[in-house]
Formats: structure tokens, sequence, C-alpha cells
């Protein structure tokens, strides 16, 4: 009873870990931001590199947004990867460089870039600045992102929203505020905190100098956040650039927005059990406090998740204490989920009333429910390779895949 009740004990307090950090980079981020270090005296030029498979649902616009706010000297690079659509020929309509790139044996958005960057090497920008098919780039976010970027020779990111539509569901509200809670309120805390942040794959920017020293060639489906700890481990980790912008849209329908959210938090699990406990050790000798507190920004669960292991913990901890009236698991429990809540009550102050109602962020619990068959699976068959998130007014992937066969058929026939 006695070994029970330590490993009770020691467990709850565990789980107060994650929320505490939630916390702080809350608090963190109520903070004035901090002094510029500085800008370039010079708008550097910049390429726009624009990873886009199957995306000819948006790709003219996405190229616009961008088109609206380029100088003379900068350029627009789509890199049509395995394309089966219009991609290609909608963006050289639009404007833009386009290169193919057809290999389904490397597949994925690293060798994408990879191969992007291989074509702008000649004539080297001094700026790249990555964007996704899908998005909207905001304006004044190029010349932000540029000016940041060439400051630090480093890599900076933009704040990353995913918006709701007016008629949303609730799932789809609370999936919208999740996502700004961690790309805006998190981030901007882990900056004031003097920490470098995470990058999330679309509103990035980089000198050429600190892309030539890292590579993107991989087919993690979270390569974004391996290419922020390996900048952070060289001493070049990320900034949050907060007067940069970039927009896309949550997925409307159940199933592109099980397979987006499969993919981003699939992700998220196996960098945090691959690269969080060596991210901490690494921390430590020599001390590097800026990268200890990443390493343990990295090691919080998404945010669904830690709501309903903090909620499960404070079950059982009662549950324990109701058979061996031993409460302090219950205290320390409800500390956590208290901690969390506060955290998450304080995001929603910050940027959330715009998108979701406090009464409705209480029915979160439903969300998370919702969720649960996600992280089963991760634990039965996690999601390793890369899969396109169906946009907005496309077929189902399912039925795309088969009209796509059906169509390669045919010209293999005739």
């Amino acid at each position: 009873m006695a070994a029970m009740n330590t490993v009770i004990v020691v467990v709850a307090v565990i789980g107060l870990v994650p929320a505490g950090i939630v916390l702080l980079e809350t608090l963190a981020s109520l903070f004035p931001r901090r002094a510029a270090r500085g800008t370039a005296a010079v708008r550097p030029t910049v390429a726009v590199l624009v990873p886009a498979h199957d995306e000819q649902t948006g790709i003219a616009q996405a190229i616009e947004t961008i088109r609206k706010q380029c100088r003379e000297s900068d350029r627009i690079v789509v890199v049509a990867d395995n394309c089966t659509d219009a991609t290609a020929s909608l963006a050289r309509a639009a404007g833009a460089e386009v290169v193919e790139r057809a290999d389904l044996v490397h597949r994925g958005k690293g060798y994408a870039l990879d191969f992007g960057l291989r074509h702008l090497a000649p004539a080297a920008p001094g700026v790249v600045v990555i964007i996704d098919a899908d998005c909207t780039l905001h304006p004044g976010s190029l010349d932000a992102l540029a000016m940041e970027a060439a400051a630090r020779d480093g890599a900076c990111q933009s704040l990353n929203w995913v918006e709701a539509s007016p008629g949303a569901s609730l799932k789809q509200r609370i999936s919208a505020f999740a996502f700004r809670f961690k790309n805006q309120v998190r981030a901007t805390g882990l900056v004031r905190l003097g920490v470098p942040c995470l990058l999330t794959g679309t509103g990035m920017a980089f000198s050429w100098n600190a892309l030539s020293r890292v590579s993107l060639a991989s087919g993690e489906i979270v390569e974004d956040m391996v290419l922020a700890l390996d900048l952070a481990r060289k001493g070049e980790g990320a900034t949050l650039v907060e007067g940069a912008r970039v927009t896309s849209r949550v997925p409307e329908t159940d199933a592109a927005w099980r397979s987006q959210r499969t993919r981003w938090e699939h992700g998220h699990l196996a960098a945090l059990m691959r690269h969080a406990p060596r991210l901490l050790r690494e921390s430590m000798f020599p001390l590097r406090p800026a990268l200890a507190m990443l390493a343990l920004d990295l090691s919080v669960p998404p945010l669904s998740l830690l709501v309903a292991l903090q909620t499960a913990m404070l079950a059982i901890a009662i549950a324990w204490g109701v058979a061996s009236a031993l409460w302090t698991p219950s205290y320390i429990a409800f500390a956590g989920l208290a901690t969390l809540s506060l955290a998450v009550v304080l995001g929603w102050l910050r940027c959330g009333r715009e998108i979701i109602s406090l009464g409705a962020l209480l029915s979160a619990p439903l969300y998370v429910l919702a969720k649960l068959p996600l992280y089963v699976r991760f634990l039965l068959r996690p999601q390793r390779g890369w899969v396109r998130t169906a946009r907005t007014g496309e077929m189902p992937s399912s039925a795309k895949q088969t009209n796509h066969r059906g169509t390669e058929t045919q010209r293999r026939q005739g």
C-alpha cells in the first residue's frame, strides 16, 4: 500500500509539470514585448517558396496575396510536388516560377522544400520565406519577415492562425482556438522568456546562410518542428514576428479534420517522445536554460490530450483517496487541472473571444472525447508518412485516389 501511495503521488506531481509550463508561457505572453534587437538596414531580396501537392483549388489565390507584397527583385517559386492536377499550369498563369518534382519514393514536404532550395541556389536570395499553398499571407507580413530574418541572419516565424468559417461547428471553433492558443499565446510566452519558438510549417523565414547550415530533405510529418529543434541546438533558434501573419481555414469536413489532426498530433507526439528527452539532456551539459525550456515546451502534449490526462489523473486520485484515505494525490491532481484551466481562460481572454464564447468553450470536454480515438490510433498504429488534407470544396481523399487510379488505368489501356 505504501509503495502504491508513493507511485500515485509521483505520477500526480509529474502531471502537474506540463500544466505549469503552459501557465508559465501564458503569463509570460502578457509581458510587454521585448525591445527589438534592430532590423536590417536594407530589405534583402526575397524568394517565396510555396510547396504544393494537388493545390489547384487555391494556388492562384495564395500567389496573389504573396505577389501584392513582392518587390521587383523578389521571386515566387512554386514546387509542384507529385501533382496530378493543374497546380503547375495555374501557378504559372498566376505569375509564379514553377518547378515540378516527381518522386514517389521520397515523399513529403521536406523533400519538396529541398528541391526548391536547390532550384534557388544558383541565384540565392538574401531570405527565403516558406508559405503553404492553402494559406493567406496578410499585408505587410513579407517585409516584416524578411527584415527580421536578415537582421538575425537566422530563422523567424509569423503568427500562424487557422480560422473557422462564420457557420463553423463547435468542434471547428474549439480547434481554431486551440491552434491559436499554441501558435500565438504559448509561442509569444516563449519569446518573452528569451526562448526560441517552434516553427509551424508556414509563414517561416530564413536567411540563406541559416538554410545552408541545415538539411530540409526528410519525410518527417512535422519537419518544421524538427528543423526548429536543429536550429535551437546550434544556438540559432527561431523567434516570433508578431507583425506578420498567415491564415488558413479549419477543414470543414470531418474526414479532412481528422486527417489534419492525425498528421499534426501524431507527429507532435512522435517528436515529443523522440526529441524532448534528448533535448533536455543536451541542455544540461553545459547548462543551457533556453534549450531546457524549449525541451519542456516540447514535452507538453496536445492541449486536448493534456486535458484528458489531467482529468483522468484527478478521477484516479479521487478513487484512490476513497480506497486508501490518502488525499494528497487528489489535491495535486486538482491543482494540475486548475492550473491548466487558468491558463486556457487567460489564453481565451488574450486571443479567443472573437473565435468562441466562454460558454461554448466549457463544452471542450466533448471535443476532447471526439479526439480520443486519434490518440488510441497513435498507440496502435501511428501515422508516419505525410498525408495531404483535403481542401474545402474538394472531393474526399479516397474518392480522389479512386478517380486518379481510374484515370491511370485508362491511360495505360489507351
